[in-house]
């Protein structure tokens, strides 16, 4: 009873002051089946996650047999999940899929996840991070609506995006309708990185977009729609619920980890510039108390101010460089970063730990070529093992970059940083 009343008032509180508005982008191909849902912004005021505006989408759902992607950054107020306040507000949850990391967001990166039945809540949970990537027609078969919310960083290789690309495509193929809660990109201030080719398509690079991409997950799935990606150029029917009081300058910081080692603002900032090193034999501090805020190498030894020992721990039961002595460059206290945001991604530690393996250097880049796939091209490999700078390499970049930017600003819901 104590939570009826809780959520009654926090839905209640979303309709003070707030006028529904259902608006279509203008700047929306108009022959794509994509609509935004806004409401009054006033910039001096917090947040609100597109979640919190439940009388903007909760009729939608009336009726309605529903299915959520969610996982446990799928909260507002910080205190109340979705899942929650759906189930309060009387909505027919059939059904939860579950990304990466898994509905609770507590496995390791990489685990494969198998269904089940959530102990909380009693909804059997299908795993979409595992043996498949896509929902099934069968998975969609009692479903009407599918809502997607879940916290992105900001980057390509985050694999959330594909999640999304995946259930759009499954959407599309079996017309249900796919409800966006949009929420802030704490790396949405700029872009950078090489665009990927198509080629090197893969769960951790989906569509042809630069490494930083500079868009909220609503702002993608209209460019995913817009631009005909999805398989065969099909069109998921899509509703975007936006965010308020949000604008791409404005400073975001994560009030949940959005995955388990991505800890703190630190991480989420220096995350798009170091998971390059995933494809390495290199740690970013994986399996320590200070994941994706260091990074070090056995075979960098030149390095010897700084050295940490990955170990087994929950979220890094098997890190990189397990047990062993690792050496290379602290970036929790490194000047070169900070939260005031250089607006680029850092190549120079990708060319610093290349040449500290010295005569190690061709251990440096895994064989199994991971590497290209988070880069998204083999050239920037090819780039570090010939010495190029990192405004040699950035320059190469250009040309994709201008493009994907001309594209970009077609689906922009927010006032941009440039």
């Amino acid at each position: 009873m104590l939570k009826f009343i809780f959520l009654s008032i926090s839905f209640l509180l979303t309709l003070v002051g707030t006028k529904s508005t259902t608006v279509s982008k203008a700047n929306y191909p108009e022959s794509r089946e994509t609509k935004v849902i806004s409401a009054p912004i006033k910039m001096m005021d917090r947040i609100k996650m597109g979640a919190e505006d439940t009388p903007q989408y909760l009729s939608h759902l009336k009726g309605k047999r529903v299915a959520l992607l969610v996982n446990q950054t799928s909260v507002f107020y910080n205190k109340i999940t979705l899942v929650d306040s759906l189930h309060t507000l009387g909505v027919d949850i059939k059904k939860i899929f579950a990304p990466e990391h898994g509905f609770r967001g507590i496995e390791d990166a990489g685990a494969s996840i198998a269904n089940q039945i959530d102990k909380k809540t009693g909804i059997p949970v299908v795993s979409l991070y595992g043996s498949k990537l896509k929902p099934s027609k069968a998975d969609l078969s009692n479903v009407d609506i599918v809502i997607f919310d879940i916290q992105d960083v900001g980057a390509r290789f985050y694999t959330f995006i594909s999640s999304m690309y995946y259930m759009m495509q499954a959407c599309a193929d079996n017309h249900k309708e796919l409800i966006i809660l949009d929420r802030p990109n704490p790396n949405g201030y700029y872009i950078d990185g090489p665009v990927l080719e198509p080629k090197y398509k893969s769960f951790v690079g989906i569509v042809p977009i630069p490494i930083v991409h500079g868009c909220t997950v609503g702002e993608l799935a209209g460019m995913m729609n817009g631009e005909g990606w999805l398989d065969s150029a099909r069109t998921c029917k899509l509703l975007v619920v936006r965010c308020r009081n949000y604008y791409h300058k404005r400073l975001y910081s994560l009030p949940i980890k959005p995955s388990p080692n991505l800890v703190n603002d630190r991480s989420i900032e220096l995350y798009p510039s170091l998971c390059l090193f995933e494809g390495t034999e290199v740690s970013v501090g994986r399996g320590t108390d200070f994941p994706f805020q260091a990074i070090g190498s056995p075979y960098a030894g030149v390095l010897k101010l700084f050295s940490f020992i990955p170990k087994s721990k929950v979220g890094a039961t098997n890190p990189p460089c397990k047990d062993q002595k690792c050496y290379g460059i602290d970036l929790r206290i490194n000047p070169d970063f900070s939260w005031e945001r250089e607006g680029k991604l850092q190549l120079r530690y990708l060319v610093q730990m290349y040449q500290a393996f010295g005569a190690n250097q061709s251990k440096f880049f895994h064989a199994d070529n991971f590497f290209d796939k988070l880069a998204g091209n083999n050239e920037l490999q090819a780039q570090i093992k010939a010495g190029l700078t990192e405004d040699e390499i950035r320059a190469s970049w250009q040309d994709g970059l201008q493009h994907y930017k001309e594209t970009r600003r077609k689906y922009l819901l927010y006032d941009d940083f440039e």
